[in-house]
């Protein structure tokens, strides 16, 4: 006896893609820079320093002296020689009216007034040391600075965004088919 059989043939479904990938562009242009800076204001007020230098004790020393102060001192030297001359003679002239006490008032007086002056001399520097006087004041600066903000005037470019999108296509490349076939 025969048994019928069942004969099946299957073929697959097959799809075909195909694809166009996307493309994406993207510029940055540069942007409009424009900065500016102004120049800050300062000022500066200066008081100079003063230095002060006195070398008169120090010319008076090695005796070079201003002519008016010569004339000065002479004046005062005679001054004081005209009183002390003056106070002697009158010293003297008390002494000689007085000879009736006794004594030699002429031979005292003749002896004080041949006697040499004797003057002392020693080591001495010239100029005497301290002699110069110095005086500094020192100065003074004071800055003021303001400063000054940016002008900043930049302008941003926008990106250029280029964007072709991309495409699948899909399509039955074979259909599935089944076939089923009796035998006997």
């Amino acid at each position: 006896m025969q048994i019928p059989q069942i004969v099946m043939q299957s073929r697959f479904a097959q799809i075909d893609i195909s694809t166009t990938p996307s493309q994406q562009t993207i510029e940055q242009p540069k942007a409009q820079l424009s900065l500016q800076q102004p120049k800050a204001e300062m000022i500066l007020e200066t008081t100079p320093g003063q230095l002060s230098i006195d070398q008169t004790r120090a010319w008076e020393s090695m005796n070079i002296k201003h002519i008016f102060r010569r004339i000065e001192e002479n004046a005062q030297k005679g001054i004081n020689d005209a009183l002390n001359g003056t106070a002697r003679r009158a010293t003297e002239g008390e002494e000689m009216m007085r000879i009736e006490n006794g004594g030699s008032a002429i031979a005292s007086q003749a002896t004080r007034n041949s006697q040499l002056l004797n003057y002392d001399y020693n080591i001495g520097l010239v100029p005497p040391p301290f002699s110069v006087k110095m005086n500094y004041q020192p100065g003074h600066l004071t800055i003021q600075v303001e400063p000054k903000q940016v002008i900043n005037n930049t302008v941003a470019e926008k990106p250029v965004i280029d964007y072709q999108k991309g495409q699948v296509n899909i399509r039955m490349k074979q259909n599935a088919e089944l076939n089923i076939d009796f035998k006997m």
